[in-house]
């Protein structure tokens, strides 16, 4: 989150300048998710920044394009409970919405728990809207519950061997 001063009419040119520039300079994860541009920082009686005053950002302020498919539908709602939103579109970042890596690894399990498919945590950077993730879910391998307890079977036969 970033916040910035400025006249209201120069605000949007502005923050997608700055979100630009973030962009080319910084890492990914150091960009902020959303700018909100002000035409005053709010202050303390004592001439402070007064952080509590500062508004929240409007994450739903974006062009909303509903999910078509039932595969994005069940995307939608997964983000939704993970992120505390009531509503994400086709087109929404996982990231840009305040998803984070403690997140993204729930989001992995539910997406194993509840698509029955195991989905490298990489994906979700290369393909971070609901749209782009559902159409990779084509391509995820199957999770198989079998196999790993298979391997955890073997490795306790060799434990109790090794005793």
């Amino acid at each position: 989150m970033c916040w910035w001063a400025t006249s209201k009419d120069a605000a949007p040119e502005l923050a997608a300048l700055l979100k630009q520039q973030l962009q080319a300079a910084l890492p990914d994860y150091m960009v902020p998710a959303q700018i909100v541009v002000l035409a005053r920082m709010p202050q303390t009686p004592n001439g402070k920044l007064d952080r509590k005053a500062l508004p929240a950002p409007d994450w739903q302020a974006r062009r909303h394009v509903e999910p078509r498919t039932a595969q994005e539908r069940q995307l939608a709602a997964i983000w939704c409970e993970l992120l505390g939103l009531e509503r994400v579109g086709i087109d929404d970042d996982f990231f840009e919405l305040g998803g984070h890596s403690l997140l993204l690894t729930r989001l992995v399990s539910r997406i194993r728990e509840d698509f029955g498919l195991d989905l490298p945590i990489h994906t979700l950077f290369d393909y971070p809207s609901v749209g782009a993730l559902a159409a990779q879910l084509e391509h995820a391998p199957a999770a198989d519950d079998g196999l790993q307890l298979d391997f955890m079977n073997d490795l306790l036969e060799e434990l109790e061997q090794a005793e």
